[in-house]
Parts: C-alpha cells; structure tokens; sequence
C-alpha cells in the first residue's frame, strides 16, 4: 500500500509540474500590419488670354488707292502639356470696317497680296508652316501703293486658327497684322470691326 500511495503521490506531482509548465508567460515580440496609399494632386488646365484693345490703321488715300498696316499682340499663358491653339474670327457676320471696306479674298490656307482698293485683311507671321502665311517678318507700312511682299487674308466669321502650340506657357506672344487698301471713294472718318479671338487648350 505504502508503494502504491507514493507512487501515486509521484503521479500527482508530475502533475503539478505539467500544469505549471503550461500557465507561465511566455515572452512575444511586437508585430505590425502595413497599408500603403496613393496621394495624387489633380491639376486641372488652365488658359488666359489677352489682345488689343485697338488696331488703329492710318490712311491717306489717292485716286489709286493706298495701303497701311499695323500690329495687335496676343498674349496667351497656360499649364496645358500639349499647348494651345490660337483661333481669329469676326465678332459678328459682318466682316466689313464699316459698311464700305470689305474683306480681302486671301484664306489662311491660300493667303495673298492686297492689293484690292477698299478691302482689309490680316496676317500673321508663321515660319512653322501651320498656316499659309509666310515667315516675314512683317513691318508697319503707311500708305504704300500695295502690300505684296506678304500675303494677307480675310476676317470671316466662322473663324480659322492661325497659331497652335505643344507645350505650356506663360504670355505666349503671337503679332497679328492687320491692313487696308483704300482709295477716295472712301469717305474720310473711323471705319470699325470688331474681332475676337480665341485660345483653346489642345
């Protein structure tokens, strides 16, 4: 009996000893978890543009007719990557200054001289080839007998682009000419058009 009792004494403590084993803390190290986000700054297109506000053009006119020009500046700036284009058109469907000079017949594609008594136009100077024009550069002139040394078209109002760009910028500057050819039969006084432009982003 006494074998038995310590044997299950000896049981009992072995026991003890498992359980104790099982209920002490056992030491962790810290642990974490990761999440990653994406923070994007939307910039949005943005254009200005500014001109004129005048283009005076002055004449002293023959039997024969004479012309003069002058010079507008275009002022375009923008954050667009792929630039802008510049479009002329007449602000209304009269295309005449006044009622009496009319619209030259030159198109941007397939400008040409002026050299039609009480017609006006504009031009601008392209060496990109975009439009028909040519290089120039263009000068002022007063009252020369005709202006063939550069090509010239007519305001309409649908309108035509004249300029395009590939690549943001600030004040982006375009000359725009504008001529008229007159003669006597025009009576003296301020014959007026109004033109507007337009730059869009690309």
């Amino acid at each position: 009996m006494k074998q038995s009792i310590k044997s299950a004494l000896a049981i009992s403590a072995g026991m003890v000893a498992v359980v104790g084993a099982v209920l002490t803390p056992v030491g962790v190290g810290a642990v974490s978890s990761t999440s990653n986000t994406t923070v994007t700054a939307q910039i949005q297109p943005v254009i200005t543009i500014s001109s004129g506000p005048t283009v005076n053009i002055s004449i002293t006119p023959n039997g024969t007719g004479l012309a003069s020009s002058n010079s507008d500046t275009v002022l375009v700036s923008t954050n667009r990557s792929t630039g802008y284009t510049l479009n002329l058109k007449d602000a209304d469907a009269t295309t005449s200054l006044g009622a009496s000079i009319t619209a030259h017949t030159g198109t941007v594609a397939s400008p040409t001289a002026l050299t039609t008594n009480n017609t006006w136009g504009f031009r601008v100077d392209d060496a990109t080839a975009y439009t028909g024009f040519t290089a120039g550069p263009t000068t002022a002139e007063t009252n020369v007998a005709a202006l063939t040394s550069t090509k010239w078209a007519g305001i309409t109002a649908a309108g035509a682009n004249i300029k395009t760009t590939s690549s943001p910028g600030a004040n982006n500057s375009t000359t725009v000419w504008y001529a008229a050819k007159v003669d006597t039969t025009i009576a003296d006084g301020n014959y007026s058009d109004v033109v507007t432009y337009t730059a869009t982003t690309n």
